[in-house]
């Protein structure tokens, strides 16, 4: 008898943030290595190539690097929206009891290292930049537990993408109170208004796809000329997607047998293609199956593979290319500091808030997780790559040289945590393995 094996939704999350994180990695080596060739200027000026609509009212016109920064990574906003509401739904966010572990875990990993980087800037220009630090590249720490295999347990892998998932809110909303320009009160109004009138309908049960994404790209344009990062209509875009179905689960399957029954009927010789009515219930199979699907879980399916293999690449792409020996020069001391913040600051906030939590009787640690793992997964989470070079880029979008700077503390320090979580973690697996992958 062949067994098959049937993978949980979460375990299907984990497959697909492992690709992503090595296709991640080989983009982010091609840009490094594309701006640091005979053939840097063509990478410059490709990303700073500008293009966009120009007439007499209106003009919208941005160097591809933006349109990449600005518009693409709303799609990746939108879907860490689906994500956020999905897992406060009906995931691993869903209770008070699951919450509080990785929440405290998220709690400590962004305080301390935000904490660190304003004890260590010693440069008010750098000051702003104190968001880097806060978030978790779930790709590539997930690829590297991956690599791991059943040596961690699944509940570890729960924990990490969760209060990764806690961080990436944490860090949105840094983003909206601290790095949006001045604002106009009457375009964000508007904007307001729209989402107000998708909140309402969405309340009330009436869904349409494509009245999202009409409404989803104006109150994207309308956040963008009131001064509000427009990434962020994304992420409010998302929390209208309603999660519940419009029929159960009961009168889908009734409908089903219904139409089966009648295809069936229908048959009446064995022919290469289907009759006009087999067409019609075939029609009606889909208009329940649409009445069916949830919203919410649809639109994360379909986006999933495109965030993944498209818009994150691109992103890394478009703003891993830092010249190593650029003319206007590094800041060092900000390097330095980003590189203490994601290894020091991450693994001490997390490990130490979740011992003291765990030690004062407040959460309860899985059974099957043991400290040295925990130790060892907070460091994966100073893995910051995608949210920290995106808040830096907006933390220093008039200093190049600060960017550039950012950027190199990233790829240092997510890569050198990366590889002490990674050691920690197979220490401890070679003393025993789990089942759960």
């Amino acid at each position: 008898m062949i067994k098959e094996k049937v993978l949980s939704p979460f375990q299907k999350f984990v497959n697909l943030q492992s690709s992503t994180g090595i296709l991640l990695l080989a983009t982010t080596v091609i840009a490094l290595v594309w701006a640091n060739s005979a053939f840097a200027d063509s990478y410059q000026s490709l990303w700073n190539y500008e293009i966009g609509l120009v007439t007499d009212s209106f003009e919208l016109k941005k160097p591809l690097l933006l349109w990449v920064n600005d518009g693409l990574m709303a799609i990746f906003f939108f879907l860490i929206g689906l994500e956020i509401k999905r897992e406060f739904l009906i995931g691993e966010l869903n209770s008070t009891k699951k919450v509080m572990f990785p929440l405290f875990g998220a709690i400590g990993g962004i305080a301390l290292p935000v904490l660190l980087y304003i004890i260590l800037n010693q440069n008010p220009d750098t000051l702003k930049g104190w968001g880097i630090p806060m978030a978790t590249d779930i790709a590539f720490s997930l690829a590297i537990l991956k690599v791991l295999g059943n040596r961690v347990p699944l509940s570890l892998k729960i924990f990490l993408t969760a209060f990764a998932i806690v961080d990436d809110l944490g860090a949105v909303l840094v983003i909206a109170i601290f790095y949006s320009g001045n604002l106009d009160l009457m375009l964000l109004g508007s904007a307001m208004g729209i989402l107000a009138v998708v909140y309402f309908l969405s309340y009330k049960g009436l869904y349409s796809e494509f009245l999202t994404i009409i409404s989803g790209v104006i109150v994207w344009l309308l956040f963008l000329k009131a001064g509000l990062h427009p990434t962020l209509a994304g992420i409010l875009m998302a929390f209208a997607i309603p999660v519940r179905q419009k029929i159960s689960t009961f009168e889908f399957s009734d409908q089903l047998e219904s139409v089966v029954a009648n295809i069936k009927k229908s048959t009446i010789l064995q022919k290469p293609v289907l009759s006009t009515e087999q067409l019609l219930l075939i029609d009606d199979l889909e208009d329940w199956a649409d009445k069916y699907r949830s919203p919410l879980q649809h639109l994360e399916h379909k986006l999933h593979n495109w965030v993944a293999y498209l818009v994150i690449p691109i992103f890394a792409l478009a703003n891993a290319g830092v010249a190593i020996t650029s003319e206007g020069g590094l800041e060092n001391a900000l390097i330095i500091n980003i590189i203490i913040c994601l290894i020091l600051g991450k693994s001490i906030g997390i490990s130490a808030v979740i011992f003291i939590a765990r030690k004062l009787k407040i959460i309860e640690v899985p059974s099957d997780i043991t400290n040295k793992q925990i130790i060892g997964v907070s460091f994966l989470a100073g893995i910051g790559f995608t949210m920290a070079i995106f808040i830096a880029s907006l933390a220093f979008s008039s200093s190049p040289e600060y960017i550039d700077s950012a950027k190199i503390g990233i790829l240092i320090g997510s890569f050198l945590s990366a590889i002490i979580g990674f050691t920690i973690l197979r220490v401890k697996s070679e003393k025993g393995s789990f089942d759960h992958s």
